[in-house]
């Protein structure tokens, strides 16, 4: 275990509130709420602490008593958001069917909050106590799965990049009554097409072999991924 002393220093780190002064007006927990709610409303720029002491009625000055900085504000949000997430299933049943369930609910975190992946990919991933809950959670479901403790952590990553991969593209879909260029009918018509012209014999074989693709189904594709992909991951093969 590391030396209290080299920890790295995060908003968990310090106690809520200190020892001494007035008894707080409010809570990390709440601080974090209206920040969601205003990140979710305008986006991830608009989160200052001018503007979420605007939204709680209060100064800027006040939020430094309960977070040193925007910096820990972001990471207050990224934790509340994965507080969002229901561990309370029992883990030791099917662990392919349990991982893939968490998937499926981080997934729709990222596009009920479609900033956080930005987040994230700016400042990394810095661990709350909700983050360590689901990454124990997420390690207690695989502990009658094969494969090694670091396969089970790479096991892990891989379901969260999915997440957030397909949350991305659910949140850059065709809006409902856009022109359906971009719909994957069209797409998959204008493929076909270009594979037909000759010049991309491998393209031709694999659409011939395929045939017609099945409809459209995020939902789908994305648990055919996963439970392809992660017995592969850990040494088990395609179930």
């Amino acid at each position: 275990m590391a030396d209290r002393g080299t920890r790295p220093t995060t908003v968990w780190s310090r106690p809520e509130r200190g020892a001494r002064g007035p008894a707080p007006e409010r809570s990390r927990t709440q601080i974090a709420a209206a920040a969601l709610a205003l990140a979710d409303a305008e986006g991830l720029a608009a989160v200052s602490m001018r503007a979420l002491a605007q939204r709680l009625g209060t100064g800027p000055a006040s939020l430094y008593r309960y977070v040193g900085s925007r910096d820990e504000l972001l990471d207050l949000m990224a934790d509340a958001v994965a507080g969002e997430l229901d561990l309370s299933g029992a883990t030791g049943g099917d662990w392919l069917d349990d991982l893939v369930g968490l998937a499926v609910q981080s997934r729709d975190a990222h596009v009920r909050h479609p900033w956080l992946a930005d987040l994230n990919d700016r400042r990394g991933e810095v661990l709350g106590p909700h983050a360590i809950d689901y990454l124990d959670h997420a390690l207690g479901i695989l502990a009658p799965a094969p494969g090694t403790a670091g396969q089970k952590l790479e096991a892990i990553g891989l379901l969260g990049g999915l997440a957030v991969l397909f949350a991305r593209r659910e949140s850059a879909a065709t809006p409902t009554g856009a022109p359906a260029t971009g719909a994957p009918a069209a797409r998959a018509a204008h493929l076909a097409a270009v594979a037909a012209e000759g010049r991309h014999p491998h393209l031709l074989a694999a659409l011939t072999a395929a045939g017609a693709p099945p409809p459209a189904d995020r939902d789908a594709l994305f648990v055919r991924l996963l439970r392809r992909l992660l017995p592969a991951m850990l040494g088990q093969g395609e179930p």
